[in-house]
């Protein structure tokens, strides 16, 4: 006799607890993508505001200046389309590691022989997950590139400062 009355649906306490505990693997799983998707939008909102930035500055700028402006704003939108990617694939990621959970609940209640799908399907979670943090990895490295060619652009600009003032 079942803990909460008869077992019409022929699965065992046990079993269901079972099929619990596996669930939790995949929702593990999906609370770290639900984090790097906050980190994501954390990102991109950064990257927006700078666009923004380099907007206004750029309506502003002076002649000497446009072309630096307009090589950020592709600099720039090449970042925000690399956080959109690793956005689709940690999404993805999140689809098909729900799908899983749903699957073993599925499975429970069937002949079993869902499986391979089962494989299948968590495997499509963890290459879209990796994926995700490839392009996030990506776009740190256009970050990194950015501000290096920034601090360049700086020293030179101060450098030009620098020997307009000793001509004069």
């Amino acid at each position: 006799m079942a803990l909460f009355g008869p077992d019409t649906l022929g699965v065992s306490l046990d079993s269901v607890a079972r099929i619990i505990q596996m669930a939790l693997t995949p929702v593990f799983l999906l609370t770290g993508l639900a984090t790097l998707l906050n980190v994501f939008s954390t990102r991109l909102a950064r990257v927006a505001s700078r666009a923004e930035q380099a907007v206004t500055a750029l309506e502003k700028a002076e002649p000497g200046t446009v072309d630096r402006l307009r090589d950020q704003l592709v600099h720039l939108r090449r970042r925000s389309l690399a956080l959109d990617v690793a956005v689709i694939l940690a999404a993805g990621a999140g689809g098909a590691t729900c799908t899983t959970v749903l699957l073993l609940f599925v499975g429970a209640f069937g002949d079993g022989s869902i499986g391979p799908l089962l494989f299948s399907v968590f495997g499509v979670a963890i290459i879209l997950a990796l994926a995700a943090i490839a392009a996030y990895a990506g776009e740190m490295l256009m970050a990194g590139t950015g501000i290096r060619a920034e601090v360049v652009h700086g020293w030179r600009s101060h450098l030009h400062r620098q020997q307009d003032k000793d001509e004069t």
